[in-house]
C-alpha cells in the first residue's frame, strides 16, 4: 500500500450532489454561474437535499419550515452568556452550540429517514440564529428573534443588526450563501460523512464538520484575507507588502485551490459584489487593494483568487465582524453537509481507509528493568 498525501486525487465515494469537472462547479448538474445569478438560497437548499429544483409550492413549504424552526432553545441562548466572551472564537462557540442543540431535540438519536430530514430542517434554520445571537450577546446586546416575513438571507442580516437590510445587502448575502453551499468532497464535508458513516447522529456529523471548517486552510481563509487587507491599509502599500510576503515564502491567503487549475469559478461573482458594495459603503480601497493583490499574485505565482478572497471584502462591506466570516461560511455550507449526511445514510458503508506504515520493523518486548 502506498499513501497519497492529503488524499489528493483519491476518489473516496460516489455522490449525486455536486461536481467539479474541468474547473466547472455544478450543483446537481446546474452550473454555479446559473444558480448564483438566478437562484435563492432556499431553492439551493431544496436542490441539494432533493436533487431537483422545487416547484413554487415546494419552495413555499420549505421557506415556512425554515421560518418555523429558526427560534433557538432558551437554554442555548443563555449558555452563550456563560462563555468567556472576550476570548472564545465564534467558530468554537458555534461548534459547541450546534452540539448542544442535540440535547434539546427529542429526535436527536432517532435514525429514521423522516426524522433525519426534520433534524436537517431544524439545523439549517437555526444556524443563522446561532451566529447572530452569539454576535450580539458578546457585545452586551440581546438576541433578536427571527421574522417569518423575511427570507433566509434577509433574516440573518436582520437578526444580526436589528434593522431591515437593504436590497443590495440581501442580494449580496444570498449570492454568497449560494456560492458556498456545497463543494464536492471538501475537508469539512468529508469529515461529516466519515462521522455519520459510523451511524452517529446528524448533530455529531455537523459538529465534526464545523471543527474541520474552523481551520485557516479551509473556512478560516476569508478571515485571514481581511486581516491582510487591514494590515496593508492602502493601495500604496500593496506592492511592498505582497512582495515581502512572496520573498519570505509566506502563504498569501485566498489564492489557489487544490481542485481548480484555471481558477475558482465562484470568485468572479463575489468580485463583482465587492466592487459594488465597497463603492456603496465609501470604502473602494478594499476592492482596489484586492485587485492589485490579485494582479501581483496571479502574474508572479500563477495563482488565481479563490472564493475566499473577495468574500472577505463583501462581508466587511455588509458590516459583519471579521471573525464571523467563517461562521457565516458554516451557515451556508451546512446545507451541503446535510445533503451529504442524508446521502451517506441512504447508502452507507463505514469509511475506514488504511495507512502506509513507515515505523520500525518487528521488535521484541524487553522488560522495563532490562531497558
Amino acid at each position: 500500500m502506498t499513501a497519497t498525501r492529503g488524499l489528493e486525487g483519491v476518489v473516496a465515494t460516489t455522490s449525486s450532489i455536486s461536481s467539479i469537472i474541468d474547473d466547472t462547479l455544478t450543483y446537481v448538474g446546474y452550473n454555479i454561474d446559473d444558480l448564483a445569478e438566478n437562484a435563492s438560497f432556499e431553492e439551493v437548499i431544496y436542490l441539494l437535499w432533493h436533487l431537483k429544483l422545487p416547484t413554487e409550492t415546494e419552495l413555499n413549504e420549505l421557506k415556512q419550515q425554515l421560518a418555523d424552526n429558526m427560534e433557538l432553545p432558551k437554554e442555548v441562548v443563555e449558555s452563550f452568556k456563560m462563555y468567556p466572551i472576550t476570548e472564545v472564537h465564534p467558530m468554537a462557540a458555534l461548534r459547541t452550540a450546534v452540539s448542544s442543540l442535540g440535547l434539546y431535540d427529542e429526535e436527536a438519536d432517532v435514525m429514521e429517514d423522516e426524522a433525519n430530514y426534520r433534524k436537517s430542517i431544524r439545523l439549517q434554520a437555526k444556524m443563522p440564529a446561532l451566529v447572530a445571537a452569539f454576535a450580539r450577546i458578546r457585545k452586551g446586546l440581546e438576541p433578536i428573534a427571527p421574522r417569518k416575513d423575511l427570507g433566509f438571507a434577509a433574516n440573518f442580516l436582520y437578526m444580526l443588526k436589528g434593522e431591515d437590510p437593504d436590497a443590495i445587502a440581501v442580494e449580496a448575502f444570498n449570492k454568497a450563501l449560494v456560492l458556498h453551499a456545497d463543494h464536492e468532497l471538501n475537508a469539512s464535508t468529508f469529515t461529516a460523512r466519515v462521522c455519520v458513516a459510523t451511524l452517529s447522529d446528524v448533530y455529531s456529523g455537523v459538529t465534526a464538520a464545523i471543527g474541520a471548517l474552523k481551520g485557516p486552510l479551509h473556512g478560516g481563509a476569508n478571515e485571514q484575507v481581511m486581516k491582510m487587507l487591514s494590515e496593508i491599509g492602502s493601495v500604496e502599500n500593496v506592492e511592498s507588502y505582497i512582495h515581502e510576503k512572496l520573498e519570505n515564502k509566506e502563504k498569501i491567503m485566498g489564492f489557489g485551490h487544490r481542485v481548480y487549475r484555471k481558477g475558482d469559478p465562484r470568485a468572479k461573482h463575489l468580485k463583482e459584489m465587492s466592487q459594488k458594495l465597497t463603492e456603496l459603503t465609501g470604502e473602494p480601497e478594499y476592492y482596489q487593494m484586492s485587485i492589485q493583490i490579485e494582479d501581483i499574485v496571479t502574474s508572479e505565482k500563477g495563482l488565481p483568487p479563490n472564493v475566499d478572497f473577495y468574500s472577505a471584502s463583501v462581508y466587511h462591506s455588509l458590516g459583519i465582524d471579521h471573525d464571523l466570516f467563517t461562521p457565516i461560511f458554516a451557515v451556508s455550507r451546512v446545507s451541503g453537509w446535510l445533503a451529504h449526511i442524508l446521502e451517506q445514510y441512504a447508502n452507507n458503508r463505514l469509511i475506514r481507509p488504511r495507512a502506509e506504515y513507515t515505523g520500525p520493523g518487528i521488535q521484541t518486548y524487553v522488560p522495563v528493568e532490562e531497558r
